[in-house]
């Protein structure tokens, strides 16, 4: 589902989903170091606050993202709202694979998983 930014959004359930089948994706969280000391999913998910993508752009991600723009992105924060933003900055910038997390981890630890964390 398309959300503010009219970006493509995967739901919690979904994501859960194909983490229990054990799909291949990367799973980027945008949120900053005191936030994923307060909730977090799993080793997992690669953390790349956006204060540093905002910071150095394309220079901030990954190599395993920055070297191959067909791979599978899913996009996180606490309720979506600045994952969409770096969702739709990575597919202006070529990055057609990639998915914003609706609700961000808030809806995931209400829904899927509450050992999650909250905040």
């Amino acid at each position: 589902m398309a959300n503010h930014l009219g970006v493509p959004g995967i739901s919690v359930q979904q994501l859960a989903d194909r983490r229990s089948k054990g799909e291949l994706f990367m799973l980027l969280d945008v949120r900053e170091a005191h936030e994923l000391a307060r909730a977090s999913l799993s080793d997992e998910v690669v953390a790349v606050p956006l204060s540093l993508i905002a910071q150095k752009y394309e220079d901030a991600l990954p190599d395993e993202i920055r070297n191959n723009k067909d791979s599978e992105i899913v996009v996180m924060c606490h309720h979506g709202i600045r994952s969409a933003q770096v969702t739709a900055w990575l597919r202006e910038n070529g990055y057609g694979n990639c998915w914003n997390l609706d609700g961000g981890i808030e809806s995931y630890a209400t829904e899927i998983d509450q050992t999650v964390g909250r905040y």
